[in-house]
């Protein structure tokens, strides 16, 4: 039986909230504070500098990425939690995970802009990814199973939900593979996946309106 402090413990949902937005908002300030712009050393003049910015481009590229991995997963984190009732601390020390994987993006981040071309950098990253997903799936699990989600809920919502995660880890899946191929091709197909989560549901909202 959990004693008392354990069925207490991690009940408020806004303080969750709360760490998580602080968590994401200092890991993305992490993500341009790690890039390393040129130095009065390497640019004596504009063509030089932009010559050295240009050099810059994985930086770029990684950035804008991770920037995308984290504002779709806070996103995603956020649905969640709008609809669950109460907290418990299982699911607060699952959350937990979830955050421990998202300090870990600025890190992989970094490793795959100096390592662009290495299969093992973007296998890193997708680990990253993964982590993420996973983590997101199982709170959204054990909430359902521990009948946390709030009645008004749909159950066509709640499956959505389930069917979101598992179809973007497919995806990101499927894109990491194609390293193999090519990094870039993979880094490529990573962003579309990315720009579809973030962009097409907006589209197409505005299809359906018009």
């Amino acid at each position: 039986m959990p004693t008392l402090y354990n069925r207490i413990q991690g009940r408020s949902l806004e303080r969750l909230a709360a760490l998580s937005d602080g968590i994401f908002a200092v890991a993305m300030t992490l993500l341009v504070l790690d890039m390393h712009l040129p130095t009065a050393a390497q640019a004596h003049s504009e063509g030089e500098l932009l010559s050295a910015l240009a050099s810059l481009g994985p930086q770029w590229i990684t950035y804008g990425m991770s920037f995308l991995t984290l504002g779709i997963f806070w996103a995603g984190q956020q649905t969640q939690l709008s609809h669950i009732a109460e907290g418990t601390r299982d699911l607060a020390w699952i959350h937990l995970g979830f955050l421990f994987a998202v300090t870990l993006v600025p890190l992989s981040t970094r490793l795959l802009a100096e390592f662009i071309t290495y299969r093992v950098a973007v296998g890193i990253y997708w680990l990253n990814i993964l982590v993420l997903g996973a983590m997101l799936y199982w709170g959204w699990m054990h909430a359902a199973r521990a009948g946390l989600i709030k009645d008004d809920t749909p159950r066509e919502v709640q499956l959505s939900i389930c069917r979101r995660i598992l179809i973007a880890q497919l995806l990101y899946a499927a894109g990491a593979a194609l390293c193999f191929v090519r990094t870039w091709l993979s880094i490529a197909v990573i962003v579309l996946v990315q720009l579809n989560y973030a962009v097409a549901p907006r589209l197409g909202r505005g299809r359906k309106s018009a």
